[in-house]
């Protein structure tokens, strides 16, 4: 089934909530995420009141307006998920529901993210990734949206809930990167 054309990027409501559910109960999903498995309607709700809704770019990956997924951007002047403060850098990430996964999605919600998160926050010149080692298809979906690998980082985060030592794979992608077409 094609998708790209039905994928769009919107601010997280309240009635989200049953999409929200389906993914952010999920822990193939949550595994590698910074926050915790949802366990229930009120859990999600909150999720979206307390953790989307207050940011900007913390917005709804949808397929004909149906929330799939998450993606947030962690702007400048906060510190990054290394600990360092960096100014002119923000983090990216994102998280689609595991039935969606394979089918370009990601990819192409970053792309469209990219140049709107750059003209949306013009004091950024270098978006940021932190994604597992083992991650695979996370590599994958940074290379194809035109992120560039920069090495690894051993450090440690919270991840579902739970402080732990990672080894995360680092890409970046500049304010003066192109954004490769698709295919």
């Amino acid at each position: 089934m094609e998708y790209s054309s039905r994928i769009s990027l919107r601010p997280f409501s309240a009635t989200d909530v049953d999409d929200v559910m389906i993914w952010g109960s999920d822990d193939r999903v949550t595994r590698t995420t910074r926050w915790k498995t949802l366990t229930s309607k009120e859990e999600a709700l909150s999720f979206i009141k307390e953790v989307c809704i207050p940011y900007p770019w913390r917005v709804s990956i949808c397929i004909d307006d149906r929330s799939i997924g998450f993606l947030w951007v962690i702007n400048p002047g906060r510190s990054g998920v290394d600990g360092n403060k960096n100014e002119g850098v923000a983090d990216i990430g994102y998280a689609i529901a595991a039935e969606y996964w394979g089918k370009g999605i990601a990819t192409k919600a970053l792309k469209m993210a990219i140049p709107q998160v750059f003209n949306h926050f013009p004091e950024i010149v270098k978006l940021q990734a932190f994604v597992l080692l083992e991650n695979k298809a996370s590599h994958r979906v940074l290379e194809k949206a035109g992120f560039v690998y920069q090495g690894s980082i051993t450090h440690q985060v919270q991840i579902n809930g739970n402080e732990i030592v990672v080894v995360d794979a680092v890409y970046t992608f500049l304010s003066t990167d192109n954004i490769p077409p698709s295919p």
